[in-house]
């Protein structure tokens, strides 16, 4: 089997770190969830305007839609090995109206629940 030149080699390690700087910048936040709990950035819906009416930010509801930004180390069974997660870092959930606690990192908020309290994956 041959060695590709090292030209290409170069190439092929520049976009391998490329893809991991994308794949980390998604999101920036120095937070990272403890046990079975997972880091869910609200995904805002488009704010609909019916018969030209704006609907103040404190009428509206709470978004149920969020995106995994971070997970923690893991749920543990009574043996004590750890319990890997159904969700994973970017899947899109839907989460309790009231589930979680709220936090703001930089003026965004973010909440922090427990894995069990994810309603469901979207998608």
């Amino acid at each position: 089997m041959a060695l590709p030149p090292a030209d290409e080699v170069g190439d092929f390690n520049q976009q391998q770190t490329n893809n991991q700087k994308t794949k980390y910048n998604m999101a920036k936040v120095n937070v990272r969830p403890l046990g079975d709990r997972v880091l869910v950035q609200h995904v805002e819906e488009a704010e609909v305007k019916k018969g030209g009416i704006i609907i103040p930010d404190t009428a509206k509801e709470k978004p149920q839609e969020g995106k995994i930004i971070a997970l923690g180390t893991g749920k543990r069974d009574e043996d004590g090995k750890i319990i890997p997660f159904v969700v994973k870092v970017g899947d899109k959930v839907l989460v309790s109206k009231y589930g979680g606690t709220e936090i703001k990192i930089d003026g965004e908020s973010y909440l922090i629940m427990r894995e069990d309290d994810i309603l469901g994956i979207i998608g």
